[in-house]
């Protein structure tokens, strides 16, 4: 009893006011699934969910991304270290099999992104959400025959003048393409993205869904690598104060969990020491 009773003493002290705390009561609410354990990606894949992650479901990651400033989606799932210091969506499209022997010309995709950004922007506009705009390539697009794996990194600014970066990651498979999407802050990118390829290297598709796995008659996709580029899935967006929401408010929740976790064993260990005695 007094270990709950101490999370329920400091929780209020993690609010920065009545906005930040709303929020972050809301992503506390959301089922989240902590590693180890698996993800279970639209019954198409799976990633390891090592110790210090974490795993949202389709229709907790749909409120996470309400929750962010986005535009409701489903099919969504998200993948992201305990602390959210970045998070990654994935989404799978069954548009068949994409052949990979496309070249990739940068500059050209590059500028049909910019010039499709009013498209999208209006949709956000109709929901009341601030527009996105394309500034340039973070990381360049390039494609990985061994792994079949189609990356690139894009810098986006919100009409506030807020920046961040979604990385993405084209996963290709035998009856679709999985979406793997990295939001980030600009300044840690770098890291985060290694951190990301890293956690990336134990996704699987299931067996019968592997791109090797392909066979005469199965569908095949009616376009090929750039297409995935230019007709990809959406730009994620973070709202004014969400890092800050989610990397304090979570943060230390996470923090003040752990500590009256080990305050608990302590006293267990008290308990029974003096048991002993």
């Amino acid at each position: 009893m007094r270990f709950i009773l101490c999370i329920l003493m400091f929780l209020p002290l993690l609010a920065w006011g009545q906005a930040n705390q709303s929020t972050g009561d809301e992503l506390r609410k959301l089922a989240w699934q902590a590693g180890p354990s698996e993800g279970q990606i639209a019954a198409k894949a799976a990633i390891s969910v090592p110790d210090g992650y974490m795993f949202l479901d389709a229709p907790n990651t749909r409120r996470f991304l309400e929750l962010a400033g986005n535009p409701p989606r489903d099919g969504h799932y998200l993948f992201a270290p305990a602390n959210l210091k970045w998070f990654a969506v994935f989404s799978f499209n069954p548009s068949g099999y994409v052949k990979d022997d496309e070249k990739i010309d940068a500059d050209a995709l590059l500028k049909s992104m910019k010039e499709s950004d009013g498209s999208g922007n209006e949709e956000r506009k109709r929901l009341g959400m601030d527009a996105i705009f394309t500034d340039g390539w973070a990381v360049p697009p390039h494609y990985d025959t061994q792994s079949k794996r189609l990356e690139w990194g894009v810098r986006l600014t919100t009409a506030r003048g807020e920046s961040n970066a979604n990385y993405t990651s084209r996963l290709l498979g035998r009856s679709g393409v999985m979406s793997a999407v990295l939001v980030a802050d600009l300044n840690t990118l770098s890291a985060d993205t290694q951190e990301f390829k890293t956690a990336l290297q134990k996704f699987n598709f299931v067996s019968g869904e592997k791109y090797s796995e392909f066979k005469e008659g199965d569908k095949i996709a009616q376009y090929g690598l750039a297409a995935l580029i230019l007709g990809g899935a959406a730009a994620v967006a973070t709202k004014k104060g969400f890092w800050a929401v989610i990397g304090g408010f979570l943060a230390a929740f996470w923090k003040v969990l752990a500590a009256a976790v080990v305050a608990a064993f302590v006293g267990l260990g008290k308990l029974f020491s003096r048991k002993k005695e």
